[in-house]
């Protein structure tokens, strides 16, 4: 379970509107947002571009509840979505999802890939990694929820393919995709086989379909 804590400090804002937003980031350097859910009315908030982009660098700010103060109301959020600019290190918007203690929430959380330096498959069987998926979609209640999933290839085999159900969930996570049937066990990981002339191959059905 996440540890961290992050805050964020935010304002309410009346101004709608491509106009007023771009008024927004210009003269205030800040993002416009959005905090919905938890059977509430949608609140129009913005946030410092500045302060926005500094909790960006932590990886687990994506995936951690948020402590955002809207005026000085504290309320639980997680981040669901961010508009950046094409060309600009610059946010034009982000969506915040209120959470509740009691009610699970759907979020996608990072997988972090551990021991790749040892993997029998490469190190021994001289294969090499695929990685298919990078994050997972899983489903639990706010204090279940994890800043990542750790996936061990230590002792993943040449020719393995590792699967969502392979994964080591923590107590009270569950994966969504499972959830919707054994169909939906995606491929998370594979060590491809070399071919004879030891450049590896990518297991059949491994990749993406064609």
């Amino acid at each position: 379970m996440a540890t961290q804590d992050f805050t964020l400090d935010a304002e309410a804002r009346a101004d709608m509107g491509k106009g007023a937003s771009r008024r927004l980031r210009r003269q205030g350097n800040r993002v416009p947002a959005i905090i919905y859910g938890d059977d509430k009315e949608p609140q129009n908030i913005s946030v410092l571009h500045k302060d926005l982009m500094k909790q960006l660098e932590n990886e687990a700010f994506y995936s951690h509840i948020v402590k955002l103060n809207v005026d000085g109301t504290a309320q639980d959020v997680i981040l669901k979505d961010l508009q950046r600019h094409p060309a600009k290190n610059q946010i034009l918007h982000a969506d915040f999802l209120r959470v509740s203690s009691t009610k699970k929430l759907h979020t996608k959380v990072p997988l972090h890939f551990v021991n790749e330096d040892v993997c029998v498959g490469v190190k021994m069987q001289g294969g090499s990694i695929s990685h298919n998926i990078t994050e997972l979609d899983i489903s639990c209640l706010p204090g279940d929820l994890p800043e990542f999933i750790e996936v061990d290839l230590a002792e993943v085999q040449a020719g393995q393919i590792v699967h969502i159900s392979d994964l080591k969930l923590p107590k009270g996570v569950e994966s969504v995709d499972l959830s919707h049937g054994a169909e939906h066990d995606l491929p998370v990981v594979t060590v491809n086989k070399p071919k004879a002339g030891g450049e590896p191959t990518e297991e059949e059905g491994a990749g993406e379909g064609e």
